[in-house]
Parts: C-alpha cells; structure tokens; sequence
C-alpha cells in the first residue's frame, strides 16, 4: 500500500511525550545559553519545496526525502557527571532530559570513535521500551546524522533488547549499535535511563572507548546535527534523507533467526507441548514481552498464558525489573505453590538477565551456567563439537571451574563485566561464560541473553525427558542440579546487595578492606577459616594485555571459602555494596542444607570483617540472592 505524506517548510527536532514537561537538549541559533525553550520549540527548516512520499517495497515503505540535509553545528559545553563505566551511562531520567545532557554524550561518543567506524557506516538502535525511549531516538538519530552515518537500524517503536542489538550488529555487518537501556533498575519518570554503545562484534565499547568519551565530555564545544523530522518508529520500512536513510526493522526477526540456528526448537516443542509439562515466563513487563509470544508461544507450542507480564511499559508496571527472588516475587509465588509449574523464568529490563526455577526450587546463577556447561554438548546443537572454553566473573561461584577440568576445557576467570568475556570469544577461546548477577551466554552474540539461558534450559529437560513416556515421572529441574552436585560437589553460594548506601561511607568501608589486605599474611586465622590469600582482584587481558586493577577485595580460605566485597557502578544513585559468600561442599549428604544455613559462619564473618553496619549505618541487605 502506498502512503502520501504531506509537503512541509517546517519541522520540530524534538518530540514531546504527553503530558512530560520536556526542555530541548540545545537552543536555537539565536540563544548561546543552556535555557529551557520548550514553550517556543526549535524550529529547523527543511530545503525548499522539499516533499515526502514513499514508494511500496518488499521490505515496507521507502520514504524519501530532500538529496540533501542541512546539518547544523549546535554550541554546547560540558556538562558534570558524564562519566562512563562498564554498563555504559546511567542516571536518573531527569538528569538525561536536561538541556543538553544526552546530546553532549552522543557527540562526545561520535568524537571518540575513529572516523572509519561511523563514516557513512551501519549503526543499530534500539533499547528495552522504558520511558524517555522514543525521545531519545530521535536525538541519536539527529545526531548520527549530523556526523555523517549512513544508515540507522532501529526496532520498530524503538524497541531491542539487549542480546537482540548483538545479534543484529553481527548479522547485518553494522559497525556499532547504541542501547537505550538502564538494565534491571526501574523505569518511569521519577526512575532510571542509560545509554550505552556495542562495538562491531557486538561486545560492548572497551574501556579505551569509554575513557575517551568521558574525556570528550569535559571539552566538547558542538554538537552536530541534521536537520531532519522525526522518524515514524510505529511501522517497518525505510526512510531516506540524501545519503543517510533509518530503517525501522522487526525487533524479533533476526534474533529468533539465531535461536533457530542454536537450539533444536522441534526438541523444545515437545517438552512444552507435554500436558505433564507446566510452563511460565515472567517478562515483568520489560523487553522480552516482545519476544516472549513469538518464540515460547508461537514457534515453541507453549500455552498462551505461560507469558506473564507479557506486555512492556514505559515503566515496567511500577515494578523492578530485576529476575531474583526479591523483585520477581509473581514468578516466585507461583512457581512454589504445590501445584506449580514445573519450570519457570524470569528476565530482566533490557533482556540480558535471567533467573530459571524448578518446582519449589531456585537454581542459582553460578549452578546454572555450570550446569549448562556441563550438559551443553549433548542438548544444545551449537555446542556439538564441544564448547571451545569457559569463563565467570571472578565473584561467581567456582561451580564452572570444576566442569572445566573434568572436561578439560581453557578456563577463564575475568573481572565483573561482559566485555571482558568479548575479547576471549573473538579470539575463539571462549563458548559459555556467566556472572552471578544473573547473566548467562555464549558466543553467539557478544551479550548475556536471557531467553538464551531459558532455551538452554528447556533443551536440556527435554533432552533427558525426550523418551519419557505419558505418565512416566520427568527429570525435573531440582533433578538435574542435584544430579550435577553429586558428580560435582555444591558450591554453596549468596549475595548480600546493599542499595543506594552513601557513597563516603561505602567507599571507606573498601578502602578499609584494602588496608586489611595489604597487611595480610597467608595462615592468619578468621574464626574458624585460615586465610590462604587476600586481594584486591586484578585482571591481565590474555589476547591485547590490557590491565584491570581493584575489581573486587577477594579474602580467600584454605578450605576454598571465599568472601568478597564489590562496590557496584550499575546503579543510577548512591552506592550498591555488594558482598558475596561462597563454601564448597563435597559431602552429598550436607547438599540438601539451606544455603544461608550453611553460609551463616562466612557471613558473620564478613560483616565483621567489613564493619559495614559502622560504614554504612546499614543493618539488613536489600536484596539476598
């Protein structure tokens, strides 16, 4: 069907959400300050007699604009606070819909790339639906524009999760892709926005990258700007400017694509078309809503109403899209009711995370990507020649470094952050890898992938129940993790986070525990633990040598106990403390213990160890995982 579009002589660069009081990010060609215009607007004017149309095309509609843009270098200075670490930039949504703020990052991202990585080059956008979304894409639309990109993909009404952006740089060759998202921290107007940028591979931006854009925000002086209308994100199809065009593409097709290619999905429909077999997936109305429906439901058999909270919002329906026991209390609920399903899972904002759960049973992080591992070769139809090597996050649990040495696979521990894990897969010395914090992946996308890990787990249930007769009793999820610490051993595992402490206090308690180690001498008594060694976690790159120091205070015990303590960046306000305990147990007899039974010793030591209470003024956790 053809469209006509309507002649214009003027535009808004900016679009309004309703009801939002929203000032523009830089003023008009007669204001040099950094004032709110919002009640006049800014007005561009496009070339003369300059008309829209748009052409049918297999691919949806072309829209066509004038042979050229005029691009607009827009005064600017710098703004406080932008500094970026391994998430990308996150703040509170008000702080990015200040004047300049988000326009000032964008170009000071552009002046930190080589000219060859964005020079009439393929750029993705997309993000996970939260509020400020479909705004913000249209300043980095503008301004990639501004700075001589070829081609935007973006998700149709702006939506791609955070694996799906990965999985589109590497089908489509794209030179980056920008990821409006703040992860799992809550959405809305009074709540959290980030941005972030992936490389070609689809790894997020090395730390190189980062440090430079950081450094351009303190200078940066303009912003440049095309002047362009507002791209309809509502529908699939193309639109062109002169040279530059933005192609609004389906946000599932090329990720469920790679999913097909991955996993044996006629195995996976067996298991969920079962009528013995109860399923749920809770999106907590966050990105993987998208994608919930297409792949469990309509390509996987499962039951419409296995997808709860299948619908993203702006602001996640109030809640906090973070897949752990504490905020996925729906999924949790249900899945511990006597007659609950027999699996479920969980994912997070932007879709990278997950959290898996048996009947009555968690399944923590550290096992499961251990016992994906573990099982990969003989479920999963990517991993049939055998996984190339493994790696976790040094706090992660030592789950997966027993898997490696019994399948004598290269074994990697690395700092938190996924793009340290980037690096090692295109090198080809990586395949699965995992963070405690309830990411999970592969090298089939540079990213954590939630709906990855819940695959994962459905092809190895229906791998061991794929000649189960009706009526015969399943391999349940509580069957196959006991069945992997009787081979194994159990690592009994926990984290404490403490949100939104005051950063003094808890930067003082790291840097007591920094003086702690330096004084340290292996053989010193804790309680009852001899201290074998204590640090603070270094990491040396094996494929560029790159050095990243004070990742973690480790104190690590002869029985293999470890504590550890981590101040968190992924947070919008405040400091997160994080401390993480960990105990092997060899004895499957104890393996049936509550784990915060068995950890309560390391625990109390390491509050005492910390002083945490004294530092902090905090006296319970926010949130134990």
């Amino acid at each position: 069907m053809t469209s006509t579009y309507a002649r214009f002589d003027t535009v808004f660069l900016l679009s309004r959400f309703a009801g939002a009081k929203y000032s523009p990010l830089w003023p008009s060609s007669s204001s040099s300050s950094h004032s709110s215009l919002f009640s006049s607007g800014i007005h561009l004017r496009a070339k003369p007699n300059s008309r829209l149309r748009s052409v049918t095309a297999s691919s949806g509609a072309i829209v066509s604009g004038s042979e050229s843009i005029e691009i607009k270098s827009v005064p600017t200075k710098p703004i406080e606070g932008q500094k970026t670490g391994t998430s990308g930039l996150r703040k509170k949504v008000k702080v990015f819909m200040q004047d300049y703020y988000l326009a000032n990052w964008i170009q000071a991202l552009f002046n930190s790339l080589p000219l060859e990585d964005y020079k009439d080059a393929t750029l993705v956008l997309g993000g996970d639906g939260r509020y400020f979304n479909k705004e913000a894409s249209q300043i980095i639309i503008k301004i990639a524009a501004g700075n001589g990109v070829g081609r935007i993909l973006v998700g149709q009404e702006g939506i791609l999760s955070t694996p799906a952006v990965s999985a589109v740089i590497r089908k489509r060759k794209a030179n980056g892709g920008f990821i409006m998202s703040a992860s799992h921290n809550p959405g809305g107007p009074d709540y959290d926005w980030g941005i972030k940028f992936n490389y070609s591979s689809g790894q997020p931006a090395p730390e190189s990258i980062t440090d430079k854009i950081y450094g351009n925000t303190l200078s940066i002086s303009e912003i440049k700007v095309a002047e362009i209308p507002d791209i309809d994100l509502s529908h699939v199809g193309v639109t062109k400017y002169g040279n530059f065009s933005v192609e609004v593409i389906d946000p599932v097709s090329d990720y469920l694509e790679l999913m097909e290619d991955v996993f044996d999905f006629d195995l996976i429909r067996g298991l969920l078309s079962r009528s013995d077999f109860g399923f749920m997936f809770d999106a907590m109305h966050a990105v993987t809503g998208a994608y919930a429906k297409p792949i469990f439901v309509d390509n996987l058999g499962a039951k419409p109403d296995s997808i709860s909270n299948g619908v993203p919002l702006e602001d996640f329906g109030h809640g906090h899209p973070d897949p752990n026991l504490t905020y996925a209390k729906d999924l949790v609920d249900v899945m511990y009711r006597d007659d609950g399903p027999d699996f479920g899972a969980a994912s997070d904002g932007d879709g990278d995370r997950n959290m898996v759960l048996g009947n009555k049973f968690f399944v923590t992080p550290s096992d499961s990507v251990a016992i994906i591992a573990a099982n990969a070769q003989e479920a999963i139809p990517y991993f049939r020649a055998g996984p190339k090597g493994l790696a976790r996050s040094m706090p992660t649990s030592g789950a997966l470094d027993r898997v490696a040495e019994k399948l004598k696979l290269p074994f990697f521990e690395v700092p938190t952050g996924w793009k340290f894990f980037g690096n090692l897969m295109d090198a080809g010395k990586l395949s699965i890898c995992g963070e405690e914090s309830f990411g999970t992946g592969s090298d089939h996308i540079r990213e954590k992938d939630g709906i990855w890990a819940v695959l994962a787990w459905l092809s190895i249930l229906a791998h061991r129940n794929k000649d189960k007769k009706p009526g015969e009793k399943l391999v349940s999820v509580a069957d196959v993790v006991k069945e992997y610490w009787a081979t194994y051993g159990r690592n009994f595992f926990s984290r404490y986070d403490y949100e939104e402490c005051e950063s003094e206090g808890a930067n003082k308690m790291i840097e007591n525990l920094r003086d702690i180690v330096s004084k340290s001498k292996g053989g010193e008594s804790y309680g009852n633990y001899l201290l074998q060694f204590a640090d603070d976690f270094s990491y040396t790159d094996p494929v560029d040598g790159s050095v990243a120091s004070k990742q973690g205070v480790r104190f690590v015990f002869t029985d293999g106990s470890r504590i550890i303590f981590r101040l968190s960046g992924t947070g919008s306000a405040g400091a997160t403390v994080r401390i993480y305990i960990e105990q092997f147990e060899p004895d499957v007899s104890k393996h049936d213990v509550d784990a915060q039974i068995a950890l309560r010793p390391l625990i109390d030591l390491a509050l005492s160890v910390s002083k945490l209470k004294e530092f902090t003024g905090r006296e319970k956790p926010t949130v134990i995982t």
